[in-house]
């Protein structure tokens, strides 16, 4: 089998991602940048972080709270001590993760060289991303990674106030959360509208904190939308379901942060030894 064929790296470059070196602090091309898009692998191309989730940590290199899912893997450090971050497709090295420092919600710190990465503007990416809640989010993670276009999942919280819940305390009622998945999809491969048509069909929208045998308001139907296109296409959406008569109790506004649900709960039903059911689903559009 032949080697995967990789981006020619320069000098500094393979120092960093190959031997896991580290540039110096303050030096890299991407630590004061704030532009909106997407931090790639710079050896492969593989997607590794959206901007949203960098921020200004002060330590002279580029910080993300958190990854795309999957696309980053953890090791523990050759001195036995720190976490070293590389690329889960070509183990590129990245830097190392720190937890706890409390610079954001998050409360977790991904210390990139900007030498390990490349920067993809908005407008010319392939992939978008929304938040959706419809229920448990195990079954509708299962569904959502099975649709042509998506690349990514992951299930986990938002809409409500406590940093970084547990299931446990979202399970209380007391956080405002609600159980959601985070769809990353293709926009060469599929579009804003296909996913949320798709949401729609896969819950009843009319109902107000409960789908099937569970309730609760983390239960609730809601549309985060990361862009005004996905906005004015959820409107259209509710608004055609009103014309055919469902009065849609989803709840519609723009992404809080998104905090990821416990490991047990990332593809849960993956891991089951035989496929669920067919899901909930009723023709609407």
């Amino acid at each position: 089998m032949e080697n995967p064929k990789y981006n020619d790296l320069t000098p500094e470059e393979e120092y960093v991602i190959i031997r896991k070196g580290t540039e110096r602090p303050g030096t890299g091309e991407y630590n004061k940048h704030d532009e909106e898009g997407i931090y790639i692998c710079r050896q492969c191309n593989s997607p590794l972080y959206f901007s949203h989730d960098k921020f200004n940590s002060h330590c002279g290199w580029p910080s993300f709270d958190d990854e795309i899912p999957g696309a980053v893997k953890r090791n523990i450090d050759a001195d036995g001590r720190r976490v070293e971050i590389v690329c889960q497709n070509c183990e590129g090295h990245l830097g190392h993760v720190f937890e706890g420092e409390r610079f954001t919600a998050k409360n977790a710190r991904h210390c990139v060289n900007s030498l390990s990465m490349s920067f993809v503007p908005q407008n010319e990416t392939n992939l978008e991303r929304v938040l959706l809640a419809s229920g448990c989010f195990w079954g509708k993670q299962f569904n959502y990674d099975r649709l042509d276009g998506v690349v990514a999942t992951r299930v986990g919280f938002t809409g409500g106030s406590r940093p970084n819940p547990t299931s446990m305390e979202v399970s209380s009622g007391k956080t405002g959360h609600a159980e959601t998945v985070e769809v990353i999809f293709d926009k060469t491969k599929t579009n804003a509208e296909t996913i949320l048509k798709y949401f729609f069909e896969t819950h009843d929208p009319s109902v107000i904190e409960r789908q099937g045998e569970n309730s609760g308001g983390k239960y609730r139907s809601a549309i985060f939308y990361t862009n005004d296109e996905q906005k004015a296409t959820a409107e259209k959406l509710i608004q055609a379901l009103k014309e055919k008569g469902l009065n849609a109790a989803t709840q519609l506004g723009e992404a809080f942060t998104f905090y990821s649900a416990e490991n047990k709960h990332q593809k849960y039903y993956d891991k089951l030894e035989k496929e669920p059911e067919r899901p909930y689903f009723e023709k609407r559009f």
